[in-house]
């Protein structure tokens, strides 16, 4: 397991670029909400943590991590001046193939969406076959996906300001 033992909040905040100047957008799953709940939190204050401005940041719940690839691509639509979007979801393995098609689904729509836009989407679907696993990474032992999440975010707004 690449998790294991490992904790996925770490970060070196000198290392961070400062998020004063960029406006964040976050697509939050309500299935699963104990667990993107958490997530979202992290991100959110570890943006805030890093310098984002809370007015800056902008939160669209959608019902399930299926809905987050059209949430966040409304959200891209709607915000042209957002510089990167945070989508928050949480699927975790049943007894029939549903998670295969909800997990391959939603990752390839996320991705379709990086390469046909220039707002940046991250990836902070949490693919777990219990809901223990998807505790230790959204807030528990191996920290917080939405912690991770954000951090990816703020560098992926500096490299397409950098970018333009």
């Amino acid at each position: 397991m690449a998790t294991e033992n490992n904790n996925l909040s770490s970060y070196d905040k000198a290392t961070i670029p400062n998020a004063k100047n960029f406006r964040f957008g976050i697509v939050v799953s309500e299935w699963n909400s104990k667990i993107t709940e958490g997530m979202f939190q992290g991100a959110y204050d570890t943006l805030l943590e890093c310098g984002a401005i809370k007015e800056n940041i902008v939160r669209w719940n959608v019902p399930g991590s299926f809905e987050l690839v059209y949430g966040c691509k409304k959200m891209q639509q709607s915000f042209q001046m957002l510089d990167a979007i945070i989508a928050i979801g949480s699927v975790i393995e049943g007894e029939t193939k549903h998670f295969d098609y909800v997990c391959e689904a939603t990752t390839n729509g996320i991705m379709q969406l990086n390469l046909d836009n220039d707002i940046p989407v991250m990836f902070c679907v949490l693919t777990d076959r219990t809901l223990q696993q998807a505790i230790d990474r959204s807030g528990g032992k191996h920290g917080n996906k939405g912690v991770e999440a954000a951090i990816v975010a703020i560098k992926m707004a500096q490299l397409r300001k950098e970018a333009k």
